[in-house]
């Protein structure tokens, strides 16, 4: 699977889970961090970690397991990081404070017309 399908295979599960406002940015030509980012929020901190287990848990079904885990202590903000695809799931307020879509800008946003319902 490429980086762009699992960002968006991420985003597809995201989606099943209600999760807000889902993004993709290919952030390959502005940083060495990740090819992609994909962002979403949820609701409450229980829908963060619903959000973010989903992920976890659909991509091991996939043998895919995450170099690192952040945030499940707060469930503010949870950052599945999968090598060249990193996931943040954000409560919104942190969502909104973080504005990561402002700083990474000149990563290229991904169309997800495809797999988002």
């Amino acid at each position: 699977m490429t980086s762009l399908e699992l960002a968006k295979e991420a985003a597809k599960i995201l989606d099943s889970k209600k999760g807000i406002d889902i993004q993709a940015i290919g952030v390959r030509e502005v940083t060495t961090l990740a090819d992609y980012f994909v962002i979403a929020a949820g609701g409450s901190g229980t829908q963060v970690k619903a959000l973010a287990d989903e992920v976890e848990f659909q991509f091991k079904q996939l043998g895919i397991s995450p170099n690192h885990i952040e945030g499940h202590r707060s469930n503010t903000w949870i950052l599945l990081d999968y090598g060249n695809v990193v996931v943040h799931v954000f409560l919104k307020e942190t969502r909104d404070f973080y504005d990561l879509e402002r700083l990474w800008q000149d990563g290229e946003q991904i169309d997800l017309s495809s797999v988002l319902e």
